[in-house]
């Protein structure tokens, strides 16, 4: 007698491997915002003490790096909502058949 929990399911392992990589996406994001939080405060600090080119190269920078961050982590959220959905169409399926 088989039992369900002990067999290999390949959708739930595809959405497993979805969630883990939204979660890994979403980590990145965070200590990117942080990152990029401080790199901008840096900059701000050298455009206030005088050093123009210096401050204006960090800030543009800390905020471009969390720009593309941030694109990562909506692309690997948006993948996992049409894996879910997805999922969703195939149990309905099946559920019909």
């Amino acid at each position: 007698m088989s039992n369900q929990a002990n067999e290999f399911n390949p959708n739930n392992s595809f959405l497993q491997e979805r969630i883990r990589q939204a979660r890994l996406a979403f980590n990145v994001l965070l200590g990117a915002t942080v990152l990029s939080g401080i790199v901008s405060f840096t900059g701000v600090g050298l455009l206030l003490s005088g050093q123009v080119s210096e401050g204006t190269i960090t800030t543009i920078g800390g905020l471009i790096s969390n720009a593309a961050f941030a694109k990562m982590a909506k692309d690997a959220n948006d993948r996992l909502d049409r894996a879910m959905k997805e999922t969703d169409e195939e149990d309905e399926e099946d559920k019909v058949k």
